[in-house]
C-alpha cells in the first residue's frame, strides 16, 4: 500500500481578494486531483491536505508561488490512508477562532524544539498548552498546565485567571503551530512580558527529538483522530477487514461508542459502525424513526444527530 503524505501549514497574512485567493487555490486542487481542508480570510490561511509525494510536492510549489506565501513552513506526516473524504477551500473569518481583536502584524518570539527541551525543568519557565482538554488528555508534554478549555475562544478567559504569572517566561505549544501563534500575540496584548511559542508546534518538536518529553499521541482534526507523532510508520488495523488503516472513529451506535480503528470503505460500508451487530441496531432505529415519515423513505446520515441525542 502506498503512503499518503499529509501537509500542515498556515500563514498570517493579510488577503485583499479573498474571492479570487479560494478560486485559484480551487482550480490548483482539482488540478492536482488532491483532497483536505484549507480555509482562507482576511487574516490568511490555515490549511492541510493530503495526496501522494509528487502530488504534495507540486502543491508545495503553488503555495509557494504565491506572492507573500514563499516561506510557507510545510509540517509533513505519512499516513496508511487519505485522512480526509474531498477537498474543501472555503472562507473563514478567522483561519484559527479567538473572536478577539489580535494584531498578527506583530513579530513573535520562538523557542526551537532543542531549547524547550533544554529548559523545560527549569524553575522560572511555565509550560502551557492552548489547545483543548481533550486534546491535552490524549498527550501532552509532561506537567504542562492545561487551560481546561473546550475550544479556543475560551482561552482568553483563561488568561484572565492566569494574569498572575504576567512577568514570568512561558513557552506555550500546539499542535502545529497556529494557535499559540495568536495565543501568544494575545497574551502580549493583555500585558504578558515573556511569552514564547514552541516553533512548528508539537510535530515539529517530537519529529526533530522523538521520546524525550512527550507522552501520549497527538489529536488532530482530520479522519485520523489522533497521529503516534512519536513513531514512524505505525502499523494498525481496520477493525472490521483487517487491512492496514491508521483511520479511528468513534462507533456511531452510542451504545457501543467505543473508539476502533476503521478503514474509509468499512466505515461506509458499515455506516460509521464498528460490527455487524451495532450496524443492525443502528439502522433499526433509523428505520423505525423513518417509518413515520409520510412518505416511509429514510436516509441514515440525516438521523445521525437525533440517534445521539436521544441515547
Amino acid at each position: 500500500m502506498e503512503n499518503v503524505h499529509i501537509l500542515l501549514y498556515y500563514k498570517f497574512l493579510p488577503i485583499e481578494d479573498t474571492n479570487y485567493f479560494i478560486r485559484i487555490h480551487k482550480r490548483k486542487c482539482k488540478e492536482l486531483k488532491i483532497i483536505g481542508k484549507v480555509l482562507i480570510g482576511k487574516e490568511g490561511v490555515n490549511g492541510s491536505v493530503a495526496g501522494s509525494k509528487e502530488q504534495m510536492e507540486e502543491y508545495k510549489k503553488f503555495v509557494h508561488s504565491l506572492k507573500g506565501f514563499e516561506d510557507v513552513w510545510f509540517k509533513e506526516e505519512i499516513g496508511k490512508e487519505a485522512p480526509f473524504n474531498k477537498m474543501i477551500v472555503r472562507e473563514r473569518k478567522e483561519i484559527v477562532s479567538l473572536h478577539k481583536n489580535v494584531d498578527m502584524a506583530k513579530k513573535g518570539k520562538y523557542v526551537e524544539p532543542e531549547k524547550f527541551l533544554e529548559d523545560y525543568n527549569k524553575d522560572d519557565v511555565i509550560i502551557l498548552d492552548t489547545r483543548n482538554y481533550y486534546e491535552y488528555k490524549l498527550g501532552r508534554f509532561k506537567n504542562a498546565i492545561n487551560p481546561n478549555i473546550k475550544t479556543f475562544r475560551e482561552f482568553p478567559d483563561f488568561v484572565e485567571k492566569f494574569k498572575e504569572n504576567e512577568n514570568k517566561k512561558i513557552y506555550i505549544y500546539c499542535t502545529g503551530g497556529i494557535r499559540c501563534e495568536k495565543a501568544a500575540r494575545y497574551m502580549e496584548d493583555k500585558g504578558f512580558k515573556d511569552v514564547y511559542q514552541l516553533h512548528g508546534g508539537i510535530i515539529n518538536f517530537c519529529q526533530k527529538l522523538p521520546n524525550t518529553i512527550w507522552e501520549g499521541k497527538c489529536f488532530v482534526f482530520d479522519k485520523r483522530l489522533m497521529s503516534d507523532i512519536n513513531q514512524y510508520n505505525v502499523i494498525t488495523n481496520c477493525v472490521t477487514c483487517n487491512k492496514i488503516s491508521d483511520l479511528q472513529r468513534n462507533c456511531k451506535n452510542v451504545n457501543c461508542d467505543e473508539l476502533v480503528i476503521q478503514c474509509n470503505n468499512c466505515q461506509e460500508k458499515m455506516h460509521g459502525c464498528c460490527s455487524k451487530k451495532c450496524m443492525n441496531e443502528f439502522l433499526k432505529y433509523a428505520r423505525e424513526r423513518a417509518a413515520k415519515k409520510k412518505d416511509g423513505s429514510w436516509i441514515v446520515p440525516k438521523l445521525v444527530q437525533e440517534y445521539r441525542v436521544k441515547n
